[in-house]
C-alpha cells in the first residue's frame, strides 16, 4: 500500500513502475490518493515533519544513517477547497510552526552547530512569506523556489557524542495564523 499527495490517479507506467520497486504485482499494490485540499491530504503533510527536516540535514552534509532517534510536530492545517491555498497552508504549518528534533552520532558540537543553524526554513532568502504568495512570486513552479525554505521551522539536534542540545529557528504565529485565515492577535 503507499499513499500518493496527488488528486489524479498515475499513469499506469508509473503504477508498474512502484510495483516493481516495492517488488510486487501490480495487482497486488493498493495506491491510497491524498489531495491536497482533503483532511487525509493535509494530515500526511504535517506527518511528514520528520522526512522534512532529513532532508535537509542530508542537503547539509548529515549521513542519515548518524540520526538515532527523529521526532517532529507540526500543526494540521485547515481544509480548504482550492488546492493552491490548501497547498500554502500545509507548507506554512511545517514552515512557520513546525518543530523536529534529531538525535545524532558522529559529529562535533561544532560541526553540528554548523549544519543545524542551516537547516530551519529561515535559512531561506524566501522565508517570511506566507508559501501562497512565494509560490505565486515564483510562476507557481517549485524549481524556483529556494530549495532550502523547504524545512521545520525549529530544528533541533541532541549529539550522543556530547550530551549538547543544539537548536535553531524560530516559530512565526503571525504568518502561520494568516495563511490559516485564522484571526490576528
Amino acid at each position: 500500500m503507499i499513499l500518493l499527495e496527488t488528486q489524479t490517479e498515475p499513469p499506469e507506467a508509473v503504477i508498474r513502475e512502484i510495483a516493481s520497486k516495492c517488488r510486487v504485482p501490480v495487482k497486488g499494490l493498493s495506491l491510497i490518493l491524498a489531495p491536497t485540499t482533503s483532511i487525509a491530504g493535509s494530515t500526511q503533510v504535517s506527518g511528514r515533519i520528520v522526512e522534512t527536516g532529513i532532508h535537509k540535514l542530508m542537503k547539509l552534509g548529515i549521513d542519515p544513517k548518524k540520526i538515532t532517534t527523529a521526532i517532529g510536530t507540526a500543526p494540521i492545517a485547515p481544509v480548504h477547497p482550492k488546492f493552491i491555498v490548501a497547498m500554502g497552508r500545509t507548507n506554512d504549518a511545517i514552515l512557520y510552526a513546525g518543530r523536529a528534533h534529531y538525535t545524532v552520532a558522529g559529529y562535533s558540537d561544532e560541526e553540528l552547530m554548523q549544519i543545524v543553524k542551516k537547516a530551519p526554513s529561515s535559512a531561506s532568502k524566501y522565508h517570511g512569506q506566507p508559501f501562497q504568495q512565494i509560490f505565486k512570486e515564483a510562476n507557481y513552479d517549485f524549481y524556483k523556489i529556494d530549495s532550502n525554505l523547504f524545512a521545520p521551522a525549529i530544528v533541533s539536534a541532541c549529539n550522543l557524542d556530547t550530551g549538547s542540545v543544539l537548536e535553531a529557528g524560530t516559530t512565526n504565529m503571525e504568518i502561520f495564523r494568516r495563511s490559516m485565515g485564522l484571526p490576528q492577535n
